[in-house]
């Protein structure tokens, strides 16, 4: 039997991503100016959005002079990079020192790398929620456009309207070596 074809196809490089992080940081930026009363906490999600957190807190400080932030992760997991789904209900793993933290009133803005159908998403923002912060903004660095319930990103990287079987790549290191976006389609063995 064949083995079904892959291909993989560079949608960003390197250079253009780190333009899409430059703006992302300028929308930050502008509403980090809005609200200057609250302090302001980056949480990256685990794994791949917790290092775009880290550029774009870098960039909040070093473009456009904002206080540098608390940055925190969060573990969240429901598919894995293949999009198979590994758990029906998404688990949250809170860090102690997430959970010890008093986010009352706080601005929090939470960083992902793809939001695709949002059920990951949605577990976030109620479980923050929780905490009672001032808000909670959500920056991603791609969107799908194909979320299933209401959640929204506030700031995007970009969006990608791609086949429902195809899969978004957003390789980042540390995880990757090289920081870029593919498209890797499966097709029908020739």
């Amino acid at each position: 039997m064949n083995a079904p074809v892959v291909t993989r196809s560079r949608l960003y490089t390197t250079a253009e991503l780190e333009v899409l992080i430059d703006v992302m940081a300028d929308q930050v930026a502008s509403w980090c100016r809005s609200r200057t009363d609250r302090p302001l906490v980056v949480i990256g999600i685990l794994r791949r959005g917790a290092p775009l957190a880290d550029r774009l807190t870098e960039r909040l400080v070093q473009r456009h002079g904002v206080a540098r932030p608390l940055r925190l992760d969060l573990r969240v997991k429901r598919y894995a990079d293949d999009l198979t789904l590994m758990h029906p209900e998404t688990r949250l793993d809170e860090s102690p020192q997430l959970a010890a933290m008093d986010l009352a009133d706080q601005r929090l803005l939470v960083v992902d790398d793809v939001l695709y159908s949002g059920h990951s998403m949605l577990k976030v923002v109620a479980h923050l929620a929780q905490k009672r912060p001032a808000e909670i903004r959500v920056a991603t660095l791609v969107d799908r456009c194909v979320a299933h319930l209401p959640v929204h990103a506030d700031v995007v990287g970009t969006r990608l309207q791609v086949a429902p079987g195809a899969i978004i790549e957003c390789h980042i290191p540390p995880y990757e070596p090289e920081f870029d976006i593919e498209l890797v389609q499966t097709g029908q063995p020739a």
